[in-house]
């Protein structure tokens, strides 16, 4: 018994040390898409799909895998709304291309297609400012390849000028 009340006031003295701490010392602050840049991002995409007279779908998610901002061109297929979103989703949750996934496919190891979460077709691309990932693109609607052109011009707006 004694050993129980020892445990225990243990705990209640290390709870109560945990909540003496500064809050500052407990929050994260970390860089994420802003609503601002995720359309400078999708400016650029659109511009790059529009020169090549191409329609698509362009999803920006937050460094959480959230929705910031989605646009979709005029005559585009509903499809690829969910599709854009998902590239992104993969981009973010795998910090690489989505094409990568599609060369491994390509490559006879579908094995990834197993992996929870992959959409192993190109057109999404992690968001990389200063080692951070800040959130990733979407796009869908042309051919993987054209997508992915697409996409990389989206990261035009993340160049420092």
């Amino acid at each position: 018994m004694k050993l129980l009340l020892t445990r225990s006031l243990l705990l209640v003295t290390a709870l109560a040390a945990l909540g003496a701490l500064p809050l500052r010392a407990q929050i994260l602050s970390k860089p994420t898409v802003s609503l601002e840049l995720a359309k400078k991002i999708a400016a650029k995409a659109h511009a790059e799909a529009a020169k090549s007279k191409l329609t698509v779908v362009i999803a920006i998610i937050d460094d959480g895998g959230s929705l910031v901002y989605l646009e979709r061109m005029d005559g585009t297929q509903l499809g690829s709304i969910v599709v854009a979103q998902e590239k992104a989703t993969t981009a973010l949750k795998f910090k690489r291309s989505s094409r990568v996934f599609e060369d491994m496919v390509a490559g006879g190891r579908n094995a990834v297609l197993s992996l929870p979460g992959v959409v192993a077709i190109e057109g999404g691309l992690p968001l990389v400012v200063d080692g951070a990932f800040i959130g990733a693109i979407g796009i869908s609607g042309a051919k993987s390849s054209e997508d992915g052109v697409i996409a990389q011009a989206g990261l035009a707006a993340l160049a420092k000028p």
